[in-house]
Parts: C-alpha cells; structure tokens; sequence
C-alpha cells in the first residue's frame, strides 16, 4: 500500500510527486499516457502574477476583488520558482524580466488602472507606464499603444523541461511512476482507497486528483462534482529573430501573450480557441488571426515565419478560481486545480497539497480554495 496515489502526469502531479517524496512518503504517480503530453507541456510557458484582462473587461471589479486572493498563491510561486534550477540540479528556461500589460484606446486605459488598483490593493507592485515610458522602455511597441502596466516578478519558463525534471528526481526519491495506467475507477474504504487502473488493482491511503481537463470525471468516480471544464486553446512559434523582447507581453484589445525565447524564436499565444475532432487540433483561423494581433502590437513581427503551431486541452473554471484541497465529503481526497494559470502556480500549491497530504503545515494557505 502505499501512502499516497497521485492521478494526472503533468506538472501539477509531478510536482506533487516530488514534493511528497522529498519528506519520505511512498507515492505512485500515475499517468493515462505519458508525462506532459497535456497542457503542462503544451502551453506557452508564461510565468503569470497579473489579473487576466479578458475576465476584467466580462465580469467586473468585483470578480476581480475576489480573484485578487490567487495573488498571494502566484508571489508565493513565483517566488518558489526562483529556487526550483538549484533544488531540481538542471535548467528549466527561467527568466523573469517582468509581465508587460499595453493598451491601445483609452477606454482600455482606464480598465487598465483600475484593474492595477485592485491588484496593489492585494500587495502586487505593478507600475503603469504611459506613452512616453513605453517608448524608452519598449522600443519594439506599435507607435498606437497609448500605455500599460508593468510588473517586475512576471517572466516565462520552458514547459517541455519543468514537469519531466520533477518526476525525475522524484523517481530518485523512490517514486513508482506508471505510464499508461488510466485510472477508470475510485472507491474508499475504512482506511485506504483501491484504484482501479489499465495496470491492475492500487491501494493507497490517500489521493491527489491533478487530472487537469480530465479531473471531472476522476472526481466524480467518487461522487464528487467538480465544476471544472477542458478548453481546447492553441500556441504558437516563430522562426528564430535578433533579441527584441525581454517582457512577457499581454494586449487588452484581444486574446495576447507574446514572449521571446532565448534561442530568438516567438511564442504566440493567449488562449485562442483550437478545434476538437476527438484531441486538440490546430484551427488555422485562430493561429491567423493570433498573428495579426502580434504584429499589430509589434510591429516588426511582420513576415515572421511560424515553424509550428500545436493544440492542447487546458481546464477552466467559469470564476477562473483554482479548487486546491481536501474534499471534506471524502476525507483523504485531495484536489490540486488550478485553472488557466496552473503552470505558474504549480510549484507553491503543488508542495502545499503535498504537505497536507502528508500531514504537514503548508506554507501557503489554500483554505479559501477547498471545493
């Protein structure tokens, strides 16, 4: 038996998986095809701290005043993520230069500034710059952009390294890691749950469900109802250009998250919609009008060459808010959900699940988080 069975071979569970090891559980990881073939490895590697614009703009301040309490979970982890090369003994493409926010019409603008507002209210340093500012300090900017909002801790991380370098130094702590062992069945008993996987028969005494898109169904093996949903979204990379943009960049005006690489190439992204024909496929009308939106906002994008665009689920809650946890109706099942942002987050609320797993006392608060 062991002490804990994690559900989902993304970061969140990998992370998890380490974490729980490094203080001397017994773990299995289990993972329905192979580590980071779903959003933890497919997304475009932003390292996040910022309120997303878009759900501003729909739902209001007051959303924003609630959702301001994830702000404390993105510093804790972006601060954990400064540590993570060092402990984890490899590189994990991390550079944090700061998150840049531009608009370009003043209704925009103002949004923007009480957005910001709401944020240092929750103990974000954001500064907003004007137009003047932008131009000294982002040269590569469309003359339109009229100002934006500018926070230092925000930056960007290599998705295809981070997930596979926790489970490996996980596996050296002794974690059983088992590819291709779905689980299709959850029941309790008195002291232990039994998983029912594609590789026979798991006792473990406590459960971690960080199955992303497909943690409804998990959760619900148990009679547990968690509104959670799959998106299907769509990244992008350019060919490789001169040094040009040191920020993680967001635009107001429509669905935007541009960065540079370190090798040069573009990664164009910020959650446009991909189609689904039974997995993620590349909708070419998206990656299209992605392109457009890049170039607009720098302008010296034009003619880039994209050499590949790919597809992959994402989950999402309809608040945007993470579910992170023990279910109370299920004492021993924990829930580690974070929508939208999970790979930003993952480092501080995975070794947070992990202790309370474990019996330990988080270092971070996720008691307003619990389903």
């Amino acid at each position: 038996m062991y002490d804990l069975a994690i559900i989902g071979g993304g970061l969140a569970g990998a992370a998890t998986a380490y974490f729980a090891c490094k203080h001397g559980a017994s773990v299995v990881l289990l993972e329905r095809a192979d580590l980071n073939l779903g959003a933890s490895g497919s997304n475009a590697g932003s390292i996040h701290a910022q309120i997303p614009f878009e759900p501003f703009r729909l739902l209001g301040p007051d959303w924003a005043r609630r959702y301001a309490s994830t702000i404390p979970l993105f510093q804790a982890s972006i601060a954990r993520w400064g540590t993570l090369e060092e402990e984890l003994g490899g590189p994990l493409g991390l550079s944090a230069k700061g998150g840049l926010m531009v608009a370009a019409t003043e209704p925009d603008m103002e949004m923007l500034r009480d957005k910001v507002s709401v944020e240092r209210d929750a103990g974000l340093g954001v500064e907003m710059w004007d137009a003047a500012r932008l131009r000294a300090d982002a040269p590569f900017l469309s003359d339109t952009m009229l100002g934006g909002a500018f926070c230092g801790i925000e930056g960007k991380a290599d998705p295809f390294l981070v997930a596979p370098l926790f489970a490996r130094r996980a596996q050296e702590l002794g974690l059983d890691l088992r590819r291709n062992a779905g689980v299709n069945g959850i029941a309790k008993g008195d002291d232990c749950f039994t998983l029912d996987t594609a590789q026979g028969s798991i006792k473990a005494r406590r459960v971690v469900n960080a199955g992303g898109a497909d943690a409804a169904r998990i959760a619900m093996m148990l009679g547990v109802e968690v509104a959670i949903e799959g998106h299907a979204i769509q990244v992008s990379v350019t060919e490789k250009r001169p040094p040009t943009l040191p920020y993680l960049l967001y635009f107001t005006g429509e669905k935007l998250t541009l960065k540079q690489a370190t090798e040069g190439g573009f990664l164009i992204g910020g959650g446009w919609p991909a189609q689904l024909r039974g997995h993620p496929i590349v909708d070419h009308r998206s990656m299209v009008r992605n392109l457009v939106i890049a170039q607009t906002v720098v302008p010296s994008l034009a003619g880039v060459q994209i050499l590949r665009s790919w597809a992959a689920m994402v989950n999402g809650t309809k608040d945007w808010r993470p579910i992170l946890g023990e279910v109370s109706q299920v004492p021993g099942f924990y829930l580690n959900l974070f929508p939208w942002m999970g790979f930003t987050a993952a480092p501080a609320v995975s070794e947070a699940i992990a202790a309370l797993a474990t019996d330990r006392t988080p270092k971070v608060d996720l008691s307003g988080f619990c389903l």
